[in-house]
């Protein structure tokens, strides 16, 4: 297995690094000597319990330790995790979190749309607010941590093209269609195969961000295209979920699946060859900036737009 960083990302997250160290005493003495004793506490709110969101709590719980470390001020993340990916679930979550009045909350976003009235409360209420992995609503601007979904996706649609030739039947998993980023993802893999007459999308099934229903309409699809020579997925369950599927059907070598993101039971599909290759989005580095940008806001330094995490390929 290799591990390949995209766009010499590790060189400006190292900057920004050292920016952040070098401006850690001025921030230290802006604080007040009571503010510099208050634990901070900064909610992580996620899609649905899945090994990803696991992997963006550790690198957020990374980022705690070396705040507390660097400023003696006790920082705790408090991380939720609906059992569903349902907008309903998520708000009430979200709704439950603003109510504990913590410092900050970032979250990965089921619908921008229907969470907005939620997240417009926070900011009311003087929460801080990150979203990771996401896309900020065009109505209410947002630090967003991440990368190029859209690019993300090319990636991976393009290194697929290139395994089959130009041709052959594919198939591309959804994930959950209202998530912004699964959205995105889903439109740009469309985008590319429609450059390649020789390849056919022949199903695009829905998988809510579920490992156990990708693997269930993975199976599905295959079998009721015995033809299909290739997957693609939207989010971070359909590949483990396809990887599954192909090993219980004994379809290795002869279906194609290049995935998305790192989490481990997919990156030993690669190494074992029932998954090509993966793009991944770094989700230990979007929850350690998460809570960077957070403790940053508790401290009123101007809100950054977005922090680009950078992709790597898995192959």
């Amino acid at each position: 297995m290799t591990l390949v960083w995209f766009k010499g990302v590790q060189g400006v997250l190292g900057a920004a690094a050292a920016v952040l160290a070098s401006a850690m005493p001025l921030a230290s003495l802006a604080a007040s000597p009571d503010q510099a004793k208050t634990p901070l506490r900064f909610v992580l709110l996620s899609k649905v319990s899945h090994p990803w969101f696991d992997q963006v709590h550790e690198g957020a719980l990374a980022a705690a330790r070396m705040l507390s470390s660097q400023t003696g001020r006790p920082v705790t993340i408090d991380y939720r995790n609906p059992a569903k990916a349902t907008i309903s679930l998520q708000q009430e979550m979200l709704r439950q979190a603003i109510a504990t009045k913590p410092d900050g909350i970032f979250i990965d976003l089921l619908d921008s749309t229907q969470l907005n009235p939620l997240l417009r409360q926070a900011r009311d209420q003087g929460i801080g607010l990150v979203l990771f992995d996401s896309k900020s609503p065009a109505d209410l601007p947002i630090t967003t941590v991440g990368n190029d979904d859209c690019r993300l996706a090319q990636m991976a649609s393009e290194r697929l093209a290139t395994l089959l030739e130009g041709k052959g039947d594919v198939a591309i998993m959804q994930g959950v269609p209202t998530a912004p980023n699964h959205a995105i993802r889903f439109r740009c893999h469309q985008e590319v195969l429609h450059r390649f007459p020789g390849i056919r999308v022949v199903a695009t099934p829905i998988d809510e961000d579920s490992i156990a229903l990708a693997e269930q309409q993975a199976v599905q699809t295959m079998q009721a295209h015995p033809g299909l020579r290739g997957w693609l997925a939207s989010d971070a369950s359909g590949p483990v979920g396809i990887g599954r599927a192909i090993r219980r059907l004994g379809l290795q070598g002869r279906v194609k699946a290049v995935g998305l993101d790192d989490v481990p039971e997919l990156v030993s599909f690669v190494r074992s060859g029932v998954v090509e290759s993966s793009m991944a989005t770094r989700p230990r580095t979007e929850g350690y900036w998460a809570v960077l940008s957070l403790w940053q806001q508790t401290l009123q330094a101007p809100v950054i737009e977005r922090i680009d995490t950078g992709i790597t390929v898995v192959k």
